[in-house]
């Protein structure tokens, strides 16, 4: 972080003329080319969202989250219900236009409106979501919503420092590699260091704008697939990860 002296010559942190407190993140829709984000409701998505999560071979995906698996639908509609009466963290459901079906959900959640910071977690994506742009258009309605929408400074990722497929997704996604938190979390009986990262407004725009290129149209050929990746992209901007050699050269 840039510094300035102080009366005392003490390095201390520049001056944010005129801040204010930011508005903390509200059960909006987002609309993408791709998919649509909106706020998580059991009557609307928790079949379908059972029925997606039910797609995959076993129970992995629930491994590296605080709750999951589910005994049944109805567990995990009681889930979802319960989910969606808080506001922090704030749960979204990823609803694919073409079938209008809930395919995954994420939440922003440890929200400081007062220092204009968010975290984006509870990331479930189902079979019918992961490494699709629906995705990735996901993940950038979000950022663009905190950015954008409601001016915070920072959006942070956190996870299990032994989850690489999360870990993978942040740096491609743009993500700073922060540090370990050690023995941070005690979940589902064992103990848990945790990963940070994180974007920050000024990294914005560029983060933002590779984004934005590899969800372009121009980006994709007549049968959906990619043209350039996004780690391409982001390369040929600059690498911005911060993120530890071993997984910068695991980054797909």
């Amino acid at each position: 972080m840039s510094a300035r002296p102080n009366e005392y010559g003490q390095p201390v942190g520049h001056p944010l003329p005129g801040w204010t407190a930011r508005p903390a993140p509200a059960r909006v829709t987002l609309e993408g080319r791709f998919c649509r984000v909106e706020p998580l409701d059991a009557d609307r998505h928790a079949d379908d969202l059972y029925a997606a999560y039910a797609l995959a071979a076993d129970g992995a995906d629930w491994t590296y989250m605080t709750s999951g698996p589910f005994d049944g639908p109805a567990d995990y509609r009681a889930h979802v219900t319960a989910e969606t009466r808080a506001d922090d963290p704030l749960q979204y459901a990823v609803v694919d236009p073409r079938t209008g079906r809930a395919v995954g959900t994420l939440a922003l959640m440890r929200q400081d409106p007062a220092n204009g910071v968010v975290e984006v977690g509870s990331v479930t994506f189902s079979p019918l979501l992961k490494r699709t742009p629906l995705s990735t258009e996901a993940q950038f309605l979000l950022m663009s919503y905190a950015f954008d929408g409601l001016g915070y400074r920072r959006y942070e990722w956190k996870c299990d420092s032994l989850n690489e497929p999360s870990r993978r997704a942040a740096v491609r996604l743009g993500f700073t590699f922060e540090g370990i938190f050690r023995q941070a979390v005690v979940y589902k009986g064992r103990s848990r260091d945790t990963a940070w990262y994180s974007v920050v407004d000024t990294e914005w725009p560029e983060v933002g704008g590779a984004l934005r290129r590899w969800l372009s149209p121009d980006n994709f050929d007549g049968e959906g697939r990619q043209k350039r990746s996004l780690t391409d992209l982001r390369a040929a901007a600059g690498d911005l990860s911060g993120e530890p050699p071993a997984h910068r050269a695991s980054t797909k």
